[in-house]
């Protein structure tokens, strides 16, 4: 056990993190020409932010917490999604008083207690963005187009983009009704956990995983047919801001998202791949969200994505990321005394903001270089007596096969290498 990850976790070993480090720097650079800016939040947070903010009939509040007891005897979650914890942070440094909108984004680690399954862990990475302080559909738009082009930039094809409305909660109240109604005859045959819903929150038995639930709902009335005329325009304009921008949509009026914290505009974008087509992006407006954490009333929208998710579809599509954290130049030596000179040699081309490795294992001559081969670096330098004595020395091009005499110095190395 000492020796194997908790089950739902994995390690990002060395081979892989470039993937990520890669990925993590086109969402901060995309993200910069958005004008978003980065927000750091706790890992854990208090219970009830997420019972309130999230929603206690969700499956995420119902079943997958991680919740325990800290020792003052305090009710602690690991966070198991980001908008709960960015809107405390919004709240409790007072940013509503900043100039509006606030556009924040986050790379961070959650955890939820599931089943784990393919791009699916109990600890999960997930980027998200949320926009504080406006109500525009404008904004909404916006928000929706920075993950679009994101996905377009890093190659995935077969995107598709599904909108839907679930209106304000005056809507919600009128609807939840005339689901209650539709849901009355077919009570008995709810599982256990709808049947919990039905008077609390109904809209959640359209998001079970139930088959029979699932077969029940089928038929039933849409909420985006009952949305008021104000949340009716407001999808209208949603509309047809994305279609200024030229991006593609469809209406999928089944999408609710599994949150309680959205309304009006809800959306999803999927990937189809030969042997899958799944959300890989998800997210929505959330006005009420702030006031209900204890703040004032601040309209707001955002969306997350999972990395690992993101990282599966980009294989599935055959998109690779090439590793361009190759060493710049390995420094080989003969004999022990050499090893000084290499030893500062190193230190001298780093203090010049290259790259460089050397031995530190005794290794022949044959073998550091094969060891260089191993690690793909870009040029090496031998270092024997001679070398040393004429400070000078042929550096080669491990791609072309090339070799230039050179002075033995960092700065004329760093010089020949950029």
């Amino acid at each position: 056990m000492l020796t194997k990850a908790p089950k739902g976790t994995m390690d990002i070993k060395p081979s892989d993190a470039y993937k990520w480090q890669y990925i993590e720097e086109e969402m901060r650079k995309i993200c910069k020409q958005f004008g978003v800016k980065e927000v750091r939040t706790p890992v854990f947070e208090h219970t009830e932010l997420f019972q309130r903010g999230v929603g206690d009939t969700t499956d995420v509040v119902e079943k997958e917490m991680y919740t325990f007891n800290d020792k003052g005897d305090r009710s602690i979650t690991l966070r198991p999604e980001g908008t709960a914890g960015a809107v405390r942070s919004f709240i409790e440094h007072g940013l509503f008083n900043e100039p509006q909108p606030t556009k924040l984004f986050y790379l961070i680690s959650c955890y939820r207690y599931e089943k784990p399954q393919a791009g699916r862990y109990r600890e999960f990475h997930q980027f998200g963005v949320e926009y504080f302080g406006t109500q525009s559909p404008a904004a909404d738009a916006e928000m929706i187009s920075l993950p679009w082009t994101l996905y377009k930039r890093l190659g995935l094809k077969n995107l598709t983009l599904n909108l839907n409305s679930i209106g304000c909660p005056k809507c919600r109240k009128e609807y939840n009704e005339k689901l209650k109604d539709y849901l009355k005859p077919h009570y008995d045959d709810l599982c256990e956990t709808c049947k919990n819903r039905y008077d609390r929150n109904p809209m959640r038995i359209l998001d079970c995983k139930s088959s029979i639930c699932k077969d029940i709902v089928k038929n039933a009335p849409l909420l985006i047919d009952c949305i008021c005329d104000e949340c009716r325009d407001h999808f209208e304009n949603l509309k047809k801001y994305l279609t200024a921008m030229d991006i593609p949509f469809e209406i999928d009026p089944l999408i609710v998202r599994g949150l309680d914290y959205y309304t009006k505009t809800v959306f999803e974008i999927t990937a189809k791949n030969e042997n899958s087509n799944g959300t890989i992006c998800g997210g929505g407006r959330y006005d009420g969200l702030v006031e209900e954490l204890g703040g004032g009333y601040v309209p707001a929208s955002g969306f997350a994505l999972g990395m690992e998710r993101l990282l599966l579809t980009m294989e599935e599509q055959g998109i690779e990321i090439l590793d361009d954290n190759k060493l710049d130049i390995y420094v080989g030596h003969i004999g022990d005394e050499n090893s000084f000179f290499a030893q500062k040699l190193v230190a001298d081309l780093r203090n010049c903001g290259i790259s460089a490795e050397r031995d530190h294992l005794g290794r022949s001559v044959k073998a550091q270089m094969k060891y260089a081969n191993k690690l793909g670096v870009k040029y090496t330098v031998i270092l024997g007596d001679d070398e040393i004595a004429a400070q000078k020395a042929k550096i080669k091009n491990m791609d072309e096969g090339s070799e230039t005499e050179i002075e033995l110095s960092a700065q004329a190395i760093a010089n020949h290498i950029n």
